[in-house]
């Protein structure tokens, strides 16, 4: 069974309770890493908590709620191993996962309302990497990640 972990900061807070809902709904576990109320919080602190734990395989898959989805984006790319998108459309949610390989989604709690945030995770768990050439261009990502770990040949 698949199992998500999902984070936001209290910009994110009220659509990160709709979509915790939701993929409950559909018997998919979700481990919710915070925040619990609307109390503000930097969304650096959420966003590196929750890529740390999809880079260390405990998780296949996370989604993250700020403002825009920016910001959670950039600091969850920071992690290496780590492929973050942001996805405000179903097309790009599609695409996250079909050309990138992107086991995190993030989004904008004031941009994306209810309705479609839940069409986009849905759209974004069916997607899987279809590989053919984006498998090269995803390879190339991960070895430009290596070489900045300083682990490349």
């Amino acid at each position: 069974m698949m199992k998500i972990i999902l984070g936001s900061d209290h910009f994110g807070f009220d659509l990160k309770e709709v979509i915790k809902e939701h993929l409950q709904s559909k018997g998919i576990a979700v481990v919710d890493i915070g925040v619990y109320d609307k109390n503000p919080v930097d969304y650096p602190d959420i966003a590196v908590a929750l890529a740390e734990r999809v880079a260390s395989g405990e998780f296949e898959r996370g989604i993250l709620i700020c403002g825009t989805g920016i910001g959670m984006a950039i600091v969850a790319n920071k992690v290496p191993g780590v492929r973050a998108a942001v996805c405000h459309d179903v097309y790009s949610a599609e695409r996250a996962r079909k050309s990138n390989d992107a086991q995190i989604m993030t989004m904008g709690g004031v941009i994306v309302g209810p309705e479609l945030a839940k069409k986009l995770v849905d759209v974004w768990l069916e997607s899987e990497f279809q590989g053919g050439r984006s498998l090269p261009k995803v390879e190339k990502i991960k070895m430009i990640d290596a070489k900045y770990r300083g682990v490349a040949k």
